[in-house]
């Protein structure tokens, strides 16, 4: 058949480790033998931020900007391990939270469900969409270790010299302090992009902060929603026949774990980044969730849920056989393509992300899967794979849907 072709690039980002590795396998195996791939390249790599000073994550958060859709692998976030595994100048911050603050977006996880992968919570019959604020919080912030007795504040200098000083704590010896921020604007654009998915998907919104205990930080997030949500989208929930609410996070994580699913659930940002591990792996895997970054300005960023499999790809530099999914990385290029597609009218390039999708969920429930999903599977006589057998299945699959 003739190759599919891209008017416009994606920004593509490779990643770190094992995921680096499937990222090839599934450009090799799932993309370039059925499309002419059209994208703008961008080494995510720790060596290579580390070489350009974090820039090249800078630069492909801008290209994102100009092309509107781009792809992301996995990445490292360096801890003081990492520091010395890589050699590196200085600890890098979270590459995902340095393209979030640039796009100042939320990102909206859902699980994928596969029949014969059933949710650890027997309740649960639909899909719970996490909605994680992307800007700010302890994703920006700053950390510092107190060496001895001493005064800790937390001071605000206006632009007229004015200064507000809060008391943060007396120390009597060492100790830890951190400072976090967030920005009125930032909350709005995550309010409006949870309303706007909600009407979207005909799905109800959940909101949950910890403003009992939080009093200004986390009840300005509180009263920025509902402020929103009573101007502007009040009556359009109802006409949709879909509901808002807000409640504290411990009520919502009860409430989750009682419930049917089918809601979408906004967490701020750490709160959303560990909500959306728990409600992956509960559903099956955390190599089984879908992950978009949408901005206000709608700019689309793909990327896999999880981590870089550090563990397999320390096997996989020693000779030894992997079976790592590949799920997660694959559903990432093919919703960047289908809304590359969208945006530029190419039918074909949006019914080939359709049809991977349909392979890759065909290939497990016709039995061939990765040792995670074969551990907690109820389909009986299950052919484990390893990691590059399991993206050719998926080929196969696709040859012959296609």
């Amino acid at each position: 058949m003739e190759k599919i072709k891209m008017t416009t690039p994606l920004v593509e980002m490779d990643g770190d480790e094992m995921t680096r590795i499937l990222w090839k396998m599934i450009k090799d195996e799932l993309l370039h033998p059925f499309i002419e791939l059209n994208t703008e390249y961008y080494d995510l790599g720790l060596e290579y931020r580390n070489e350009t000073n974090d820039q090249v994550t800078i630069d492909s958060a801008e290209a994102t900007k100009k092309y509107g859709v781009a792809v992301k692998c996995a990445t490292i976030t360096p801890n003081a391990a990492r520091m010395e595994e890589y050699t590196l100048k200085e600890m890098w911050k979270s590459p995902n939270g340095t393209i979030r603050a640039i796009l100042d977006g939320t990102v909206f996880r859902a699980p994928i469900i596969v029949k014969g992968i059933e949710p650890c919570v027997k309740n649960w019959k639909k899909p719970i969409t996490i909605a994680r604020h992307a800007y700010g919080d302890v994703y920006k912030g700053t950390e510092m270790k107190i060496p001895g007795a001493g005064k800790a504040e937390l001071v605000f200098t206006g632009e007229d010299g004015t200064e507000v000083r809060e008391l943060i704590h007396q120390f009597n010896g060492e100790g830890i302090i951190q400072g976090m921020h967030n920005i009125n604007g930032s909350i709005s654009s995550f309010a409006r992009s949870c309303f706007n998915y909600a009407l979207d998907t005909k799905q109800d919104l959940w909101f949950a902060t910890k403003d009992t205990i939080s009093k200004k930080y986390d009840h300005t997030f509180k009263d920025i929603f509902q402020e929103i949500f009573d101007k502007e989208y009040v009556d359009k929930f109802e006409k949709a026949g879909i509901t808002y609410f807000y409640t504290l996070i411990d009520d919502a994580v009860a409430r989750v774990m009682k419930s049917e699913g089918g809601y979408i659930w906004a967490c701020k940002n750490y709160d959303g980044d560990v909500m959306s591990d728990m409600v992956s792996s509960a559903f099956g895997s955390l190599a089984m969730m879908t992950s978009v970054l949408v901005s206000p300005d709608g700019n689309y960023e793909y990327e896999a849920a999880h981590g870089t499999v550090q563990r397999h790809y320390y096997k996989h530099l020693k000779g030894e056989e992997t079976s790592t999914n590949s799920v997660a990385t694959i559903y990432a290029w093919t919703g960047a393509l289908r809304k590359r597609g969208e945006l530029d009218g190419n039918k074909e390039l949006m019914e080939f992300a359709d049809k991977l999708e349909k392979a890759t969920v065909a290939t497990i429930e016709n039995g061939t899967m990765t040792k995670d999903l074969a551990l907690i599977t109820t389909l009986d006589n299950v052919k484990v794979v390893n990691s590059q057998d399991f993206i050719l299945a998926i080929r196969n699959t696709l040859e012959e849907m296609l």
